[in-house]
């Protein structure tokens, strides 16, 4: 877990934070999920008066979006709100802007498996880079997370996004070394990622020493679950979160996502579009509980994968149906030297 002790200092008014937020859904959260929860509240909690909000009334609400794994938030959707502390000059973020809506398009289970059967085989076609000893795995992405405004006094609400921006990470292959380096969102230069005891299944050297087996990708995700949400959408975003920031070996992406296709309300959307404006086809699933459909996006020709995105299908905490409440995509993946190195010529890429 990455801490900065400067943000600890001021006193949170618990009472009134207990007041706004509504019951936690689950409070079992796994131990890596609460720790990167923890630390993104504490950093948005001390930045908060530098975003907008519509009204001096209002204050803004966020949802986590986790340091390692951005999209992993929709885990465990975290909600804090601006208790008004001075704002920290090490970052400048950048001002809100409205959550885009979308028309909600159906998804449906009569393509799954062809769908499925043709990611799996561009994922085996397409070879992965192996790192070396020293080596990082290095993934740029374009994101936008969501945020949120909340008028205390009279319920009104509304839904604000992070503007699309660059994020770059680099990982070593067995976890215990990386850098992030997201302009506006984490303090000038990036933080670094060190970890002296990483979780194994995030890990390149864990996920390359894994049986490309669906049936033993599937039990591991569902092996992940706990509490009282959604088992089948925790195991789909156990799956989501392996692929979206990670360099993942090729047979072993096929599994992943054959045994995602087996995963009960999986369906297919046959139009997404992923932070970069590109359209394709998705593998999708609804959480029963938040409304929020998660979809994963690739290439309607190659069928590799381009990014993610959410949608809002129900009303859920205020948001309306149609907003996007996360979108990424992916600019590049490589192997490189050093970290904080970008990709060049001569260079490994996936």
């Amino acid at each position: 877990m990455i801490r900065n002790p400067r943000r600890r200092n001021e006193p949170l008014d618990h009472a009134e934070l207990a007041r706004l937020l509504p019951a936690p859904a689950d409070p079992r959260l796994a131990a890596d999920r609460q720790d990167l929860i923890e630390e993104f509240l504490m950093n948005e909690i001390h930045r908060s008066d530098r975003d907008p909000a519509p009204s001096p009334a209002r204050r803004p609400l966020r949802r986590a979006a986790l340091i390692a794994a951005p999209v992993a938030a929709a885990a465990a959707l975290a909600l804090v709100v601006s208790l008004g502390s001075p704002a920290d000059t090490t970052t400048a973020a950048p001002r809100l802007v409205k959550a885009p809506v979308v028309q909600i398009e159906e998804g449906s289970t009569v393509q799954l498996a062809s769908t499925v059967r043709e990611i799996a085989a561009a994922a085996t076609a397409n070879p992965t880079p192996q790192p070396g000893p020293g080596q990082y795995i290095y993934v740029k992405s374009r994101v936008s997370f969501m945020a949120g405004s909340l008028n205390a006094d009279t319920g009104e609400s509304a839904t604000w996004v992070q503007p699309l921006h660059d994020r770059e990470v680099w990982k070593s292959p067995d976890g215990t070394r990386g850098w992030l380096d997201e302009p506006g969102y984490q303090d000038k230069g990036g933080i670094a990622l060190d970890n002296g005891d990483p979780r194994k299944q995030l890990t390149y050297q864990w996920l390359a020493a894994q049986p490309a087996d669906p049936d033993a990708l599937l039990k591991f995700a569902y092996s992940t679950v706990s509490g009282t949400r959604d088992r089948d959408q925790q195991a789909f975003n156990e799956i989501g979160s392996i692929i979206r920031e990670q360099l993942v070996p090729s047979g072993l992406a096929a599994a992943l996502y054959e045994a995602a296709g087996r995963i009960p309300g999986v369906v297919v959307v046959e139009h997404a579009q992923d932070a970069s404006g590109r359209d394709g086809i998705a593998l999708a699933r609804l959480d029963p509980q938040t409304g929020e459909r998660s979809e994963w996006i690739f290439d309607r020709e190659s069928h590799q994968y381009l990014g993610s995105r959410g949608v809002q299908v129900r009303e859920f905490n205020g948001v309306k149906p149609g907003t996007v409440v996360e979108r990424t995509s992916i600019v590049a993946r490589a192997v490189v030297d050093t970290r904080n190195q970008r990709p060049g010529a001569g260079q490994a890429t996936a």
